[in-house]
Formats: C-alpha cells, sequence, structure tokens
C-alpha cells in the first residue's frame, strides 16, 4: 500500500488550523502569564516556548501516529492563572507550578489508575470551576466598553459581525481591529528595538505549597478536563483510534520542556483537531495527518518571532486586548455553564463551585477554583449520602 502523500489541501488545512489556533487566543496566554508576575520579556520566552513545543508536539505526535494529532497551549489553563493571579515567590514559584502541572500530566498517560481517577472527576464540577475561572474575564468586554466606548464597541462590533459570517476568523479579525486602533491612536509601536527571533528566558522554578494548590493543581484539572480529554473525542469522532495514554505523556513531556521558559502547558487541541481531521484537510483520511504536521511546523515559527507578538500587545491598550481576550472565551463560557448546569441532580453542587471559583476570592493563599471544586465535591458528596441513608 503506497505512502499516503502531502498535499497543497493538507498544507493549507494546517495554515488555517495554526493562524486560527494562534491569533485566536495568545492574547489569553499573554494575560495569564502577566497577571502572574511575569515580566514582559518573561512573557515573551512563554509565548515562545509555548508555541514551539506544540508545534514540535504536533509534528511528532502525528508522523509517529501517522494520524492528525493537533496540539494547542492550554487556554482555559491560561485563564486560569489571569484569575488566579500572583502567588507568594512570583512567577518563580508560578513556573515551579508548570514544571508539576506536567509531571501531573506525564503520570497521567503512564499510571493508567491516575488517569481513570482524574477522568472520574465529575464533569458538572469540572465545567463550574472552569466557568467560574472565565466569568470574570469574559467581563472585560463591559468593562472596555466603560472605559474606551467607541474602541471598544468597534472591536466588539467586528466580532460580532464575524461570528455571523465567518466565525473561525472572528476573534483573528477583532484582533487586527485592536492592532489598528492603537496605531492610530500614536500607539508606541517600537519595532526596531525588537529582535527578529525571540530570545527564550530560563526562570528557575520555586516550588511552593501555595503555588500547587492554586496553580498546579486546577491547571492540571482543567487541562486534563477542557482539553485532553475533549482532544481524545474528537479525534474518535472522526474515525480514529489513538491511544489516550501516550498522547497524554508526550503533551506532558513537552509541556515539561518549556516550564522553565515560562510555558504554562500543552494539550491536545480539540477546535484545531477538527480542522485538521476533517475532509477539508484531505480526501483520504489515512494522509489527513499530514494537516497537524504542517501546522505543528506553522507554530514553530509563530514561536520563533513571538517577539513581534508581543511588540503589537505593547502597543496596544490593555483594556481592548482584554476584552479581545474574553470575546474569545465566551464561547467556552457559554459551553461550560451549559454542561455543569445540564444535569437536575448536580446542578446545586455545580452552582457552589462556580460561585465560589468565580468569587475570586482565596483562603490561606490559596485560590477560589481549588476551595469551590473542594466545596462543590463536599456537597455532592453530601446529598449522595442523604439518599443513601
Amino acid at each position: 500500500m503506497p505512502a499516503a502523500r502531502p498535499s497543497f489541501q493538507s498544507f493549507s488545512a494546517g495554515l488555517l488550523a495554526a493562524i486560527v489556533g494562534f491569533a485566536s487566543s495568545f492574547a489569553i496566554v499573554i494575560q495569564g502569564l502577566n497577571a502572574t508576575g511575569a515580566t514582559p520579556a518573561e512573557a515573551t520566552s512563554g509565548l515562545m516556548a509555548l508555541s514551539i513545543s506544540m508545534g514540535l508536539c504536533a509534528v511528532v505526535a502525528s508522523l509517529w501516529t501517522k494520524i492528525p494529532v493537533s496540539i494547542a497551549w492550554s487556554t482555559p489553563g491560561a485563564a486560569l492563572l489571569a484569575s488566579a493571579g500572583a502567588v507568594d515567590g512570583g512567577f518563580a514559584a508560578a513556573v515551579g507550578a508548570f514544571v508539576v502541572c506536567a509531571v501531573l500530566i506525564i503520570l497521567a498517560g503512564l499510571i493508567r489508575p491516575f488517569g481513570r481517577a482524574v477522568a472520574a472527576i465529575p464533569s458538572p464540577l469540572a465545567n463550574a470551576m472552569l466557568a467560574g475561572v472565565l466569568f470574570g474575564l469574559c467581563l472585560a468586554p463591559v468593562r472596555a466598553v466603560g472605559e474606551m466606548p467607541v474602541y471598544a464597541l468597534a472591536v466588539i462590533l467586528t466580532w460580532a459581525v464575524a461570528v455571523r459570517f465567518a466565525r473561525l476568523y472572528a476573534v483573528p479579525l477583532a484582533m487586527v481591529v485592536t492592532f489598528g486602533i492603537a496605531f492610530l491612536t500614536g500607539g508606541s509601536l517600537s519595532l526596531a528595538e525588537t529582535p527578529l527571533i525571540s530570545k527564550p528566558i530560563v526562570i528557575l522554578p520555586v516550588f511552593t505549597f501555595e503555588a500547587f494548590v492554586s496553580i498546579a493543581l486546577p491547571l492540571f484539572i482543567v487541562t486534563m478536563a477542557s482539553q485532553n480529554i475533549p482532544g481524545i473525542a474528537v479525534l474518535r469522532a472522526f474515525g480514529y483510534q489513538p491511544n489516550s495514554s501516550s498522547l497524554f505523556t508526550l503533551s506532558g513531556v513537552f509541556s515539561l520542556l518549556s516550564a522553565p521558559f515560562g510555558g504554562h502547558a500543552v494539550n491536545l487541541a480539540a477546535i484545531t483537531a477538527a480542522m485538521c481531521a476533517g475532509e477539508d484537510a484531505h480526501k483520504d483520511p489515512a494522509a489527513r495527518y499530514w494537516a497537524a504536521v504542517f501546522a505543528g511546523v506553522i507554530y514553530v515559527l509563530f514561536g520563533l518571532f513571538a517577539g513581534l507578538v508581543m511588540a503589537l500587545v505593547a502597543a496596544t491598550p490593555g483594556i481592548l486586548i482584554e476584552a479581545v481576550a474574553g470575546l474569545a472565551l465566551l464561547g467556552a463560557l457559554a459551553f461550560s455553564i451549559g454542561e455543569a448546569t445540564k444535569e437536575a441532580e448536580t446542578r446545586d453542587s455545580a452552582i457552589i463551585t462556580f460561585a465560589i471559583t468565580a468569587s475570586g476570592v482565596s483562603f490561606f493563599g490559596v485560590s477560589g477554583a481549588f476551595w469551590g471544586l473542594l466545596a462543590g465535591g463536599a456537597f455532592m458528596a453530601l446529598m449522595r449520602f442523604r439518599k443513601q441513608t
């Protein structure tokens, strides 16, 4: 049987997947890294490390398995970082949490009972925690209208029209308009001082209990529940039979490699996975993995020029960048709320998890995401105990 060959169709699908995957969520990643205390240079390094890691991971996984394995950075994880904020120890402690999260992902792939235990976390609670994390970020477009009404409304209108006619391009187009506003309003863009190829920065990790509970554990849970497990489901929906354990392990290894440079986590993709696994990628399902390979190569190129992206962001009003990030997360928020409250039996537990997580409160230095999951789980256990007695 002749080997499956790449085609222009698979290249174009991979190019589109990479552009959509990068442009639709890099603002969220930058916001998350900044919130945990990263300097502009460290945030650039993190963005670079994530993009290169997910690109190389996609190339390795797709060529190895001969199926279209799309990889992305953890967008829900970045949103979690933005809501959790800085911890004692600064960004070095956050990097320590990234390392721990990567090790947990590797263990979830290597130790099947551990992986099954993660998958056994009640879906309503995991989705409620994610919804609580996303909620504050999704208010950013409203805040932007209050601070910069004309410009913010221009960004929102662009996004809304694009959602109606070309949904995949909605966030990238909103970002283009945002950068255009920065130029028109005299944004201080200085490309002369920006190196053409970005330079990675090594951040020595610091391991603290606060960062472990506030960042590492919630980051691991949302990455597994909201990205890795759905990513496997998308591939299976297109008729592929991926080995979930080996793919989880591989994504954990590349997460571990990116962590010392400021990258929080990479994982299996869902939306871009559908773009690379569908008929638009290639007529022959056996050849569609080339689309994921091409997407991976383009992600690596994006990573090398991450400094240019950061220069554009630095020249743009921060509230507008936050607004675009909030618009990008509205779909995820709606889906998470719907999944969290779908079943009447677990609805109260999910709402408790959502309310505590969204409140943004912290106790003993531990963020609300952990306490929300803990409280929702305890209430769910209590309700089930009452029914048994």
